[in-house]
């Protein structure tokens, strides 16, 4: 990986996030009263950077400038931090001479009263007089008032350490007209008199930089990495980062240096393992915990570690034994705290930026200000004092009763990290804990030190989850094979059995094994609601295998509230799916209510019995509205899902991730959908999910190929190619094809992306996909088969009670009888509900077809609507039917359909084999496209229509 894209530290990075702030000191800054400009804000948040950047545009206007540097060091000094700036030889013991000596050298005036270079040059200013020859800007107009010579911009950093003799020139200097200061303050710092009275005043414009929010930092990310970051690694780089620049950049140089952040050529992912790949197993660190510190180690730096230290060591006596005791034990309750420090030094902690305070019910928490302290301190802390400290913590909490909710997993995480061993019985209810919070690497971490003698069934279907949703599949196989030998009563068989075939679902076992764990133990169930649970179950096997029709039958079980009493988990669980099966068939109301009635059986379930997080349940709801019509709504919604299950199993991620890149496909959202697949890819590599990877490459490569760009498409169509065969399952049976149809379609072959939409269609139907196969049709008629696929879809709208269904089938109406009034009624519903590119094409096919028949204003309209949206919300996509708009749009479909074969390279030959017509006819129609356009060879041809391209490497379109 060349890492020669992303700047040294020294260098610096772009300014991002800034521009309201730049935007107006800048502007202050040729103000007639402004004296100077002061920039406040925490270390590392770019106040320098900033300032900086409002320095070179001073010097673009025309200022001189120069710059100091304010230290600790040069503090002791009087004038030792600008002493730079002053002439040679400049006595201030004559402050009336002294000052005026002083002024002209900053003024770039010689002791004679000429212009002189040689100040210029002492003033830290890289260049000529500003506004002579080599100027990088004009010269501003002098201000009324002042001298008329070039102004001075004068930047001082950490002003707040500048000594009181500088700090009284420079407001004398300022006062006088001579300089305008520029200066940054570090947030809590106390300056001395005379530097408060240099950086107070009403011409003296103030600006506070508060650290990134999660938008900033992703903005910042992709300038910096030159492409998209993926949703999960912008969150950890934040959290780790704390939206704090310098931390951040660090961050981003260790995990570039590390091999820990990649791209696969359409977006940068980090890898951030908590636990060991293959094992299931958490790591040995210190506390045992996984803090966002821990899961990020490999991305720091040296530099990044020395910056920490440098801040904490300043720290000593009891500030330094609390910073200690929340590195070793995680936050605490202030009472705590109050042991190891009193008050009045925790508040100094507090007001220095090294620990917070927050609420936990009616107690208040201390924790470290920033996870990056947490690592820094924690491994200074020599392994006997760490070990003394979590000891005396747990012994400080057992000793109030260890009453609180998550005492015992904080008593088992002490104990277990310091001595090796903690007493089973805490390690059972620690591992209980871990498992209802969804920490599946620390419920394994507790259950793996529990002794042999006090496993049973429960703790190893417990066990065997965890081991399922940390990707460890072999080991959660076995475990829950073991478990099941031992069940005890018939809701544990249950339990295990269903985990045990969606572990073995997700490793990609065959069908037939699946269904054979499922029927032995509905052959060993005693009582009949037992098996009909398990036929519940066996109707979400066949939904996941890609039979929905089969899997809905089965699963419409769930009805009876008595199966949810016998096992809530298991019901939960099939809820959700149940939610798909239903939009896969066309009933989307059903689903939608459905989708509603189990989120809230799942938000008011005891925490302990839900198998996973309630959003799971509003994940599969994205589904049901993007196909009712509410894209808008499925958006915001799949985005909320994945932001609240962002911390848990990237198994429980990846499904959500999905549906919302198809939801974005829906939309007609081409740059995001591709985003959104490409994180989706990078997902499914990582967890093993092959039908899921299949799925997202066909995605992003329709996504690419629909967004100009041939040769993305064609590199992810190679990687689906490579991969082994197979139903992709899941909810989209036949829209893995949907990627080859489409770079089909860019590179002009619009019958060759036709045949293969309508096979991919076919595999829906068959399978009872009724809504993929309405996906996949409307594309046919998209691009030029309407009059082959409106029967069939005006069908689905009648079984398929989705607005979106109704809707599709109106457009392939339209599309085939050509009826513009009808089109653009289409375009209106379809903007309406939130499809906004099949919405900008049913305005530009009425634009055509209002131009052929000469009425050109109404074509004028629709043409500027279908470019309104199009500009509007479309991303720069790239259709067919949108180039129908414009000097192409008296073409025929024939004609444009050979034009765009024509232009893409083909000959009459090939172009004749491909299209079943004759080498004659071929001619015929390109040579009527020629009249039509004014031109007369391919190669204006190409121009004409701005052919989309070939199709990418190791593919042919």
């Amino acid at each position: 990986m060349d890492h020669s894209r992303v700047p040294e530290p020294g260098a610096g990075w772009p300014l991002h996030g800034r521009d309201e702030e730049l935007a107006r000191l800048t502007r202050a800054l040729t103000e007639e009263r402004c004296k100077g400009l002061v920039v406040f804000g925490q270390a590392g948040v770019g106040k320098s950077r900033l300032a900086e950047e409002i320095l070179a545009v001073a010097e673009r206007s025309g200022f001189r400038t120069g710059r100091a540097v304010a230290s600790t060091a040069a503090g002791t000094v009087p004038l030792g931090a600008i002493a730079h700036l002053l002439p040679t030889g400049v006595d201030l013991s004559d402050p009336v001479r002294g000052f005026a000596a002083v002024a002209d050298a900053l003024r770039g005036v010689s002791g004679d009263g000429s212009r002189g270079g040689s100040d210029e040059r002492r003033s830290g200013s890289g260049s000529a007089a500003r506004g002579g020859p080599g100027s990088s800007g004009p010269r501003s107009r002098p201000r009324p008032g002042r001298d008329r010579r070039a102004p001075t911009a004068v930047f001082v950093d950490d002003i707040h350490l500048l000594d009181a003799t500088s700090a009284m020139l420079l407001r004398q200097l300022m006062d006088a007209g001579v300089i305008t200061l520029i200066a940054t303050i570090r947030t809590g710092e106390e300056p001395n008199e005379a530097v408060e009275a240099l950086t107070s005043g009403e011409a003296i414009h103030h600006a506070e930089l508060g650290v990134f929010d999660l938008r900033r930092t992703e903005g910042l990310l992709e300038k910096v990495l030159g492409g998209p970051v993926g949703s999960t690694t912008v969150r950890d780089l934040h959290e780790v980062s704390g939206g704090n620049v310098l931390f951040l950049r660090e961050l981003v140089r260790g995990a570039l240096e590390n091999g820990a952040l990649t791209s696969d050529g359409e977006v940068w992912e980090a890898r951030t393992e908590t636990w060991e790949e293959g094992t299931g197993a958490a790591p040995a660190t210190r506390t045992g915990t996984h803090t966002a510190a821990q899961r990020t180690a490999p991305w720091t730096t040296l530099r990044l570690s020395e910056l920490i230290r440098v801040k904490v060591d300043a720290v000593a006596g009891p500030g330094r034994d609390a910073l200690e005791l929340l590195a070793c034990c995680g936050a605490l309750p202030l009472a705590a705290l109050e042991t190891a420090a009193p008050q009045h030094v925790l508040t100094d902690l507090e007001r220095d930026g090294l620990i917070r305070f927050g609420t936990d019910g009616r107690r208040t928490r201390v924790s470290l200000a920033h996870p990056l302290y947490e690592e820094v301190l924690r491994n200074a802390v020599p392994a006997l004092r760490h070990r003394a400290i979590q000891l005396e913590q747990a012994a400080r909490i057992e000793e109030f009763g260890a009453r609180r909710r998550g005492d015992a997993l904080r008593i088992a995480t002490w104990r277990l990290d310091a001595t090796g061993k903690a007493d089973p019985a805490l390690l059972l209810r620690a591992a209980h804990l871990a498992h209802y919070a969804h920490d599946h690497p620390r419920t394994l971490t507790f259950l793996n030190a529990l002794p042999e003698s006090h496993h049973d069934a429960g703790t190893r279907l417990v066990q065997g989850e965890a081991y399922f949703l940390t990707g460890s599949w072999d080991l959660a196989d076995a475990v829950l094979a073991q478990a099941g030998e031992t069940a005890r009563d018939e809701a544990e068989r249950i339990a295990i059995t269903v985990t045990r075939t969606t572990n073995l679902l997700v490793s990609n076992a065959p069908l037939d094994e699946i269904l054979e764990v499922n029927e032995a133990a509905r052959t060993a169930a005693s009582f009949e609601p037992v098996r009909e649970l398990l036929l519940v179950n066996e109707g979400f096997i066949r939904l996941a295998s890609g039979q929905p029709v089969a899997g809905l039958k089965l699963l419409e079980l769930l009805e009876p509230e008595a199966y949810q009493a016998l096992d809530r988990r298991m019901w939960l669980c099939a809820a959700a799916v149940r939610t798909l099966a239903l939009v896969l068939v066309g009933r989307v109301g059903d689903a939608v209510e459905w989708a509603e009635r189990a989120h809230a059986a799942h938000v008011l379930t005891d925490e302990e019995s839900r198998p996973a997080h309630p959003a799971v349940q509003q994940g599969t709801m994205v589904l049901a509205l993007a196909e009712g019509g509410r894209l808008a709504e499925a958006a915001a919604l799949g985005e909320s899902v994945s932001s609240e299950l962002a911390r848990h199993s990237p198994l429980l991620r990846i499904f959500p991730a999905l549906l919302n890149a198809r939801t974005q496909w829906l939309a007609g959202h081409p740059a995001t959908a591709r985003r959104m697949y490409a994180e989706l890819a990078a997902l499914a590599r990582r967890e093993r999910q092959a039908k899921l990877l299949r799925i997202a490459l066909s995605g992003l490569a329709a996504c690419a190929a629909v967004l100009g760009d041939p040769e993305a498409a064609g590199n992810a169509l190679t990687e689906l190619d490579s991969m082994a065969g197979g139903s992709p399952g899941y909810l989209s049976v036949g829209e893995e094809r949907l990627g080859e149809a489409w770079l089909s379609a860019s590179g002009g072959h619009r019958s060759k992306a036709r045949k293969v939409l309508l096979e991919a269609a076919e595999a829906a139907r068959s399978t009872g996909h009724i809504t993929s196969e309405g996906l996949l049709l409307t594309d046919v008629a998209r691009l030029g088969g309407a009059a082959d696929v409106a029967a069939r879809l005006a069908e689905i709208a009648q079984r398929c009670d989705g607005a979106l269904a109704s809707v599709r089938a109106r457009l392939a109406a339209a599309l085939a009888a050509g009826e513009p009034e009808q089109l653009m009624e289409a375009s209106e519903e379809l903007e309406a509900l939130g499809a906004h590119l099949p919405a900008a094409e049913a305005a530009a096919a009425a634009a055509r077809v209002w131009l052929r028949r000469g009425e050109r204003r109404r074509a004028t309209a629709a043409s500027v609507r279908s470019g309104t949206v199009a500009e509007t919300h479309c991303e720069g996509a790239r259709t067919p039917l949108l180039e129908t708009v414009g000097a192409a749009a008296s073409l025929t479909d024939r004609e444009r359909e050979i034009a765009d074969l024509a232009a893409a390279g083909e000959q009459s030959k090939e172009i004749a084999a491909e299209l079943a017509l004759s080498v004659r006819t071929v001619d015929n129609h390109l040579q009527k496209a020629y009249a039509k356009l004014g031109i007369a060879t391919r190669r204006e041809l190409a121009a004409r229509l701005g052919h989309l391209g070939q199709a990418g490497p190791g593919r042919t379109a």
